[in-house]
């Protein structure tokens, strides 16, 4: 696949060579012969009754020889477009020449366009991916707009949009649709006066200040109107709301959770006056059921694993004696040693109020605390999500937990099913079994993690299995039962084949779900999107300008760090706007699961690429050979990294293995800052660590891409020098 991938490659830039060398070549000869010459208003002028004469015994083949030049000149974005529009003008006449010129000059265009998109695109759109793709994605949302903007405007050079344009994703049809629209107004006005050709003394005086401000003005219609009807729906949500004169706070947060402290925190940064509220506990799920106390519990559990791994270590044998409740209070404590972090005593210095209570909206200005009202000039959404339950018959029944309700527990189940095989569920499997629990973990899918490709979560299954675990895969649960004390999950696999699995205790695991509910949403009409996620823009906005959101409750992603990267848009936006705001950037979004072995991803899997039709190319290192590794006893895993054909810009990375959350670091980096493998390759690295394993990675990378005939080169040059 590489050979195939190289061979294409240099099909694509011998073509590119020979396409250069013609344009260069036509461009060269225009220039060397003079034949600008032809294409000035006072040639044209000399030679009019002399092209009428012609035109009147040949018409058909007039125009083809006229429409072909007119093509060329302005595929090849030679100056003589507006000479040759004039003199259409001066032989066909308005109807005619309006109708032959519109098609020409689309075409030409077109051909500028491609030109410049075959030519230079692929290379421009790699050296600066990280500054365009911004660019590109507004040109995809809103490209249409901005092309008709620009071709309506005569002071915008035609020549220069093509090639510009020719370098982002617009489709060829939009643009030869939007350009043969938006240039027919110019294009009537030249035709036209080039049938009083006579009369013109120079192409400056073609088009009056009058004329160019008259077409500013319908360039700038379709973005106004766009605007304005943003407005009208913002005016139709906000009219029956009354704004207050005067604001008590800047910003007002709703939830302390991690979208919502980020948010609080910028806006006293910035010194705007910050209310921030929370119903619960100051934290949010991270600090208090989420990360912070899976984190405690896994590592509890990897203590304990190493001494069940002792002999690997040159040990003949370990024991830990423990209590399963004092580890579950060990992790009280940590979330008691970390809440400070997040606590009201803490945002208070910094200068933000809070208020401990239930906040309700009651207009796009307004939150109800209590007996309380406050009005803000703008408010940020943090509500968070909460665990998914699913509505399997006879849920009720049982004795459930969720990632919100298992850090109550302080006697270890006998029997623990889990289930879901997503992060949480895996995650809390593990540890439960390291604990001493007999868990089997029940998972709908034909994999464990399935947003990672099928060879990564391979790893996790094979620990899991080794481990005494038991994991069932495509398993459809119908139907929880309970007969004597005995509590069942009856489930079904893919080929029809049904079991009852028994348990002491049950674990959900499906996800979650986002907390819209109660707090004003439906009467304020605020809509949310399929997910079950607030709707918003890609300023994080929803249909109430002022109105923001951010983390769990505005998705799609359900991460902490994710939730604090959108909560600095929405808090930059909110007390910013309208004088600068910022779309927010999901293009580099890293995660971790931290099983053993950890797996940790940034940007695309392999499976992701073939489903969206991107080309690809794998090159993978084996934690196996990696030094660190070995001598940690954790040489299973393997660094999996992605990159464009022929090329070491990445589109995404893979880790598997122990420290894969801290070794992936390198990939974002090179990801969010477009430097490849070359630049990783050329990084000193620590030995012996597990980064190194990056650094291996990128050799392999590097020697799939040695070129053979240059290293027969090289061995041919050291053959010569020991002679």
């Amino acid at each position: 696949m590489a050979a195939r991938g190289k061979t294409s490659q240099l099909k694509k830039h011998v073509t590119r060579l020979l396409a250069f060398a013609v344009v260069v070549m036509l461009i060269y000869a225009f220039f060397a012969f003079d034949l600008g010459d032809y294409l000035t208003l006072e040639y044209i002028k000399s030679r009019q009754a002399i092209f009428a004469q012609y035109y009147q015994q040949h018409r058909l083949q007039t125009i083809a020889v006229y429409f072909a030049i007119y093509v060329l000149v302005t595929g090849l974005s030679l100056p003589g477009a507006t000479i040759m529009t004039l003199a259409g003008g001066a032989m066909f006449g308005l109807l005619l020449g309006v109708v032959v010129i519109s098609f020409a000059s689309s075409i030409g265009a077109t051909c500028a366009f491609l030109v410049a998109r075959f030519l230079l695109r692929d290379y421009v759109q790699d050296k600066y991916a990280d500054k365009l793709a911004p660019v590109n994605e507004g040109i995809r949302k809103d490209g249409a707009f901005y092309l008709f903007t620009l071709r309506l405007i005569p002071l915008f050079p035609f020549f220069i949009i093509n090639l510009v344009m020719g370098l982002t994703p617009i489709r060829v049809w939009t643009y030869y649709f939007v350009s043969q629209l938006g240039m027919l107004l110019g294009t009537v006005v030249y035709v036209n006066a080039g049938t009083q050709l006579g009369r013109i003394e120079s192409v400056q005086g073609i088009v009056s200040p009058e004329i160019i401000a008259s077409f500013v003005l319908l360039g700038l219609l379709p973005l106004v109107s766009r605007k304005f009807i943003e407005a009208l729906k913002s005016r139709r949500y906000r009219k029956h709301y009354k704004r207050p004169r005067r604001y008590d706070y800047n910003l007002a947060v709703l939830g302390a959770g991690s979208g919502g402290l980020v948010a609080a925190y910028i806006g006293a940064a910035v010194k705007a006056r910050t209310l921030l509220i929370e119903k619960a506990e100051m934290g949010g799920d991270c600090l208090n059921t989420g990360c912070v106390p899976s984190k405690a519990l896994i590592q509890s559990a990897r203590v304990l694993s190493y001494a069940a791994q002792a002999p690997k270590y040159g040990f003949r044998s370990a024991h830990v004696d423990f209590e399963f409740a004092e580890v579950m209070e060990r992790v009280q404590r940590v979330i008691s040693k970390i809440a400070p972090h997040d606590s009201v005593a803490r945002y208070t210095k910094l200068g933000v109020d809070c208020i401990q209570g239930r906040g309700k909206l009651l207009s796009p200005y307004e939150i109800a605390v209590g007996d309380r009202v406050i009005s803000a000039r703008n408010i940020v959404i943090a509500t968070g999500g909460r665990p998914a339950v699913p509505s399997i018959p006879g849920i009720e029944e049982v004795e459930y937990f969720t990632s919100d309700t298992i850090w109550d527990v302080r006697e270890l189940p006998n029997r623990l099913l889990v289930l879901g095989g997503g992060p949480i569920g895996c995650e809390l499997a593990q540890c439960f079994q390291r604990f001493g629990a007999d868990v089997t973990l029940v998972q709908r899918r034909s994999q464990l993690l399935p947003a990672e490709d099928p060879d990564i979560a391979e790893y996790v299954y094979r620990k899991f299995a080794a481990e005494g675990m038991t994991v069932l895969l495509e398993q459809s649960a119908l139907e929880f039962t309970t007969d004597n004390d005995v509590q069942r999950l009856l489930c079904r696999d893919g080929d029809g084949n049904e079991q009852a699995l028994e348990f002491d205790q049950v674990l959900l695991a499906l996800g979650r779900s986002a907390n819209t509910e109660g707090f004003g949403l439906e009467e304020l009409g605020i809509p949310l999107s399929a997910r079950g996620t607030i709707e918003t823009n890609e300023f994080m906005q929803t249909v109430y300008p002022n109105v923001f959101v951010c983390g769990d409750v505005a998705g799609p992603y359900q991460f902490t760090h994710t939730a604090s990267h959108q909560a600095w848009y929405a808090a930059v936006n909110a007390l910013f706007r309208p004088f600068k705001r910022f779309r927010v950037d999901y293009r580099v979004i890293p995660w971790a699961t931290y099983t053993d072995p950890e797996v940790a991803r940034v940007g695309l899997s392999e499976a992701e690429a073939r489903r969206q039709g991107i080309p690809y190319e794998v090159t993978t290192y084996s934690m196996s050979d990696l030094d660190r590794a070995i001598t940690d006893e954790a040489d299973e895993g393997l660094v999996k990294v992605l990159t464009q054909p022929g090329k070491d810009r990445l589109l995404g990375a893979a880790v598997v293995g122990a420290h894969a959350s801290d070794t992936i670091i390198e990939f974002v980096a090179a990801m969010k800052y477009g430097f490849g493998l070359n630049k990783i390759l050329g990084t000193i690295h620590i030995y012996p660590t597990f980064a190194e394993a990056n650094k291996f990675a990128a050799g392999n990378w590097k020697r799939a891409h040695v070129s053979p005939r240059v290293l027969d080169m090289l061995e041919w040059f050291h053959r010569r020098r020991r002679h």
